[in-house]
């Protein structure tokens, strides 16, 4: 009897210890808008959920990796109910009504690995005054909202920087989308590993600065993801942006396996790279002066990379802008640039 009761107990805390790796992942969605409201988080004047409330819903039923609740309410964030999620997404535009008590909870339980975070689209067109313990949202989130040139339906050529990264295993290492993409201010590259950049090689309208799509941020113990994809309705119905949200959620729940060790060399080289693709000349050898300039000392790269990630508050926003200020900047870095990859 004594061994039946041993037994008995043994399977007991094994059911016990099972669900805590095995049960389904809890997700809370939230797709907010104090701002700018997108097709894909509008819901229907008759009632019902927005197109990605139902996506992500449906996602994780048909994954079986995890379940989710969705609001457009950050009031409903609490640090009770914080508690019973386990990854935390926003699809987001404006100063959300989020109290400081709870950003602090989101922020803690981020540090301690006990909620991942993830941003979709314009979540870095978020921020509100804060000035509790962390950080503020946008620099949580690293990136702030400065403009779209690419907006819906302009073709793109995406770069996957890391393909074996379970977060873009799904992506090809180059291919062709459309897609608004934004680009940010605020952006530090040696706080993040950006794992998508566009590759303006193959993309049409051009910029001479790197513009990352997809990063990766190591947050204390939790991780945190944010993909510039999911403005356009039609990428929610993309099986592969599907799947990399299921992938997503793995991730920053900790999961699945993968470095957010940043990368500012990798980025310094793409900010090189945009500045020579910015304007193709014929008879330059763009591919051997990068080869010069990767061995470059790393703080001269650091500090170039920086000034040319400053070439975009230069940028006429309009037509009509002055454009004398950007292109002094632009040719000089230009010149200076294929100068040391020259040699």
């Amino acid at each position: 009897m004594r061994r039946i009761l041993a037994l008995l107990a043994a399977a007991l805390l094994a059911l016990v210890a099972l669900p805590a790796a095995a049960r389904p992942l809890r997700v809370l969605y939230l797709d907010q808008s104090v701002g700018w409201k997108h097709a894909p988080v509008a819901r229907p004047t008759g009632g019902g959920l927005a197109q990605s409330e139902t996506a992500v819903i449906a996602i994780g039923k048909t994954s079986g990796v995890f379940e989710a609740e969705v609001t457009q309410d950050a009031r409903e964030i609490t640090p009770e109910r914080l508690a019973k999620v386990d990854v935390l997404v926003f699809y987001t535009t404006g100063a959300l009504p989020i109290s400081p008590e709870a950003w602090a909870a989101v922020q803690a339980r981020v540090a301690a690995g006990k909620l991942g975070f993830i941003g979709l689209h314009s979540a870095t067109d978020t921020g509100w005054p804060y000035d509790g313990p962390g950080e503020p949202y946008t620099r949580f989130i690293n990136g702030r909202f400065a403009g779209h040139p690419w907006t819906q339906g302009t073709p793109i050529r995406v770069e996957t920087l890391d393909p074996d990264f379970p977060v873009m295993s799904m992506w090809p290492v180059g291919f062709d989308y459309a897609e608004e993409i934004y680009q940010h201010a605020d952006f530090d590259p040696a706080r993040v590993r950006v794992l998508q950049t566009l590759d303006f090689a193959g993309t049409p309208l051009k910029r001479p600065y790197a513009v990352p799509i997809a990063w990766v941020r190591q947050v204390g113990k939790g991780r945190l993801f944010f993909s510039n994809l999911g403005h356009t309705p039609s990428t929610w119905e993309d099986l592969r942006f599907r799947h990399q949200l299921v992938e997503a959620v793995k991730w920053t729940a900790g999961r699945t396996a993968g470095s957010a060790t940043p990368d500012p060399f990798r980025q310094a080289m793409w900010q090189f790279k945009a500045l020579l693709d910015y304007e193709p000349v014929a008879g330059r050898d763009d591919r051997a002066i990068l080869g010069r300039l990767a061995k470059m000392d790393p703080a001269w790269q650091e500090a170039t990379a920086a000034r040319i990630a400053g070439l975009r508050a230069l940028y006429p926003a309009k037509p009509g802008d002055d454009r004398a200020p950007f292109d002094a900047a632009y040719k000089a870095l230009l010149a200076e640039v294929a100068a040391r990859g020259g040699k």
